[in-house]
């Protein structure tokens, strides 16, 4: 593939027939993204692609249901806020949950149910909660904690309910911490996340107190996550649930590996085996953590040893899954040059010295 062809089908800013844009990618971002280090022109790039997709989604929903007035009324709100007032109209489209309730209508829809459509006007109403006005050397990052719900997506641990004064103070107390360390030790990826992340959903700690944090394929820019006792490891959860919200989006413009088959692939930072798409959301989120404590180790700010030795541990680990990968027969030739960047970026990750 030559520097600057498009590795996915059509070429930015282009529109077919349909008069529906049509994304592409050329090979410097494709492979900046591979690398952990594409930064906001990236995140700017794929959030077009969850602009379109569901635009398409809310679309097909009309065209599925044409005698649905509720959802004809509402659908023409979003329309009109599409030409009259184009963030109004990204702020809504790009409602994590939006993404969710509209796939699962559809596919109702599709399989002959009856549908009630009225979930779409409730996003129309919906009003964001406070952002909060995070700022450290220059740089911005206004994200929502959004701990009140509904929830259409499944994290895969409990969010907390509603918490109290004392508790969100807490949690913007933390998250500040967590935005000050990403920022002056970690700032590559504090624009990122600054660019993408607007949502913080709370979630529940697992039964024994260890702190959890996930990222839903169908919740662009929400990051869950359990409050953590330090706030380094809050600044790492950032980092790692990050990449796999950039993964998913790119995974929606560029295929990368054929549908997921069978668990077969050993993950080495679990005990179950995993299909090869797990594996390589993995293997990519942790090219994030191997990152984090290379910086951390290399900051001297973090206990020194236990930086290094997570350092030495996820690197490790992170290699040895992107050498399943390149040799399962799964991945696409773009899948292979992603997972080729991949690995390229982890072996180059040497520390002590600076790794971000």
């Amino acid at each position: 593939m030559a520097t600057g062809e498009a590795v996915a089908a059509g070429v930015p800013g282009a529109r077919g027939a349909d008069g529906l844009p049509r994304h592409g990618m050329d090979r410097t971002t494709f492979r900046a993204i591979a690398g952990a280090r594409g930064g906001p022109d990236a995140v700017r790039l794929l959030r077009a692609g969850q602009l379109s997709k569901r635009a398409l989604l809310l679309l097909a929903l009309r065209r599925a249901a044409p005698q649905d007035e509720g959802y004809r009324a509402a659908y023409g709100q979003v329309r009109a806020l599409q030409r009259d007032d184009r963030p109004r109209w990204e702020e809504l489209l790009l409602q994590p949950e939006l993404d969710a309730w509209a796939a699962d209508c559809l596919r109702a829809s599709s399989g002959g149910s009856a549908v009630p459509l009225d979930g779409l006007g409730e996003f129309v109403r919906a009003a964001a909660g406070p952002a909060l006005a995070l700022e450290c050397d220059g740089l911005r990052w206004a994200p929502v904690i959004d701990h009140v719900g509904p929830r259409r997506v499944d994290y895969g641990r409990p969010p907390t309910g509603p918490l109290s004064p004392g508790e969100l103070a807490r949690w913007e107390d933390r998250l500040a911490e967590a935005w000050r360390i990403l920022v002056r030790r970690h700032r590559r990826h504090a624009e990122a996340v600054a660019a993408c992340v607007g949502t913080i959903v709370p979630l529940r700690p697992a039964p024994g107190g260890e702190g959890v944090s996930a990222a839903a394929r169908r919740a662009y820019g929400a990051v869950a996550v359990s409050l953590p006792g330090e706030p380094v490891l809050l600044a790492l959860a950032l980092v790692h649930e990050f990449l796999h919200i950039q993964l998913g989006a790119l995974l929606d413009l560029v295929p990368l590996h054929r549908p997921n088959g069978p668990a077969i692939y050993h993950a080495p930072w679990r005990p179950d085996l995993r299909p090869v798409g797990a594996l390589l959301q993995g293997a990519y989120a942790h090219l994030g953590v191997a990152s984090f404590w290379c910086a951390e180790a290399a900051a001297g700010v973090s206990e020194r040893g236990r930086a290094e030795g997570e350092f030495a541990r996820w690197r490790g680990h992170t290699l040895a899954a992107a050498e399943t990968l390149l040799g399962c027969g799964e991945l696409t030739p773009q899948g292979r040059e992603f997972t080729d960047e991949l690995a390229r970026s982890v072996r180059e990750l040497r520390g002590p010295g600076p790794c971000a």
